[in-house]
């Protein structure tokens, strides 16, 4: 049954929803639901000349899969990465993906990358110079090898995978970077 609201707690919920434009269609995001979730994005600063921004997705911070309302959970969360993305982002980027502490149920599927791969806009999906995943899984490994063919050589070539921190502090500054304790 849905709860009745006082015209206050109407109020104070209303504020709890974020409105943001994705490929030119307004959104709403309910940031109630994905509070605990909020740090699965962060900016870990810049690289090399200019505003080329270092995009942290840490997939620890993913919710359990189990939960009975994942899917809604998934795509609330899935608007706030891309509306945050494009608010992070002013030139050229990249993203580090931290795989590591992840349990399988907190990895997101197929189709909830592909989703978000497929509505970035145009102009991040050119300005993305490399997605570098940090401690990849076999299932990681896996899922990119099966896909590989359906996927733009352009993308498949900005992949790379790291296997331990000390090789990511050689190729990226991590002074801005956070790495959660689990990691």
């Amino acid at each position: 049954s849905i709860p009745e609201y006082t015209a206050e707690e109407e109020r104070e919920d209303n504020r709890l929803w974020r409105t943001v434009v994705i490929g030119e269609q307004e959104q709403r995001i309910d940031m109630k639901v994905i509070e605990p979730y909020k740090k699965v994005i962060s900016h870990g600063g810049y690289y090399g000349d200019g505003l080329n921004a270092i995009i942290v997705f840490a997939a620890c911070f993913l919710p359990d899969s189990s939960r009975t309302d994942y899917n809604y959970v998934m795509e609330n969360l899935f608007l706030y990465v891309i509306s945050t993305l494009e608010l992070m982002v002013a030139e050229d980027y990249m993203i580090v993906y931290l795989n590591g502490a992840t349990p399988r149920r907190r990895m997101p599927g197929l189709g909830w990358m592909k989703k978000c791969y497929q509505m970035i806009d145009r102009r991040l999906r050119k300005n993305l110079k490399s997605f570098i995943i940090v401690h990849p899984s076999w299932f990681i490994r896996t899922i990119l090898a099966v896909t590989r063919p359906f996927i733009s050589s352009k993308f498949s070539s900005k992949i790379q995978y790291v296997n331990t921190l000390a090789e990511l502090r050689e190729m990226i500054p991590m002074e801005y970077v956070h790495i959660p304790d689990s990691i």
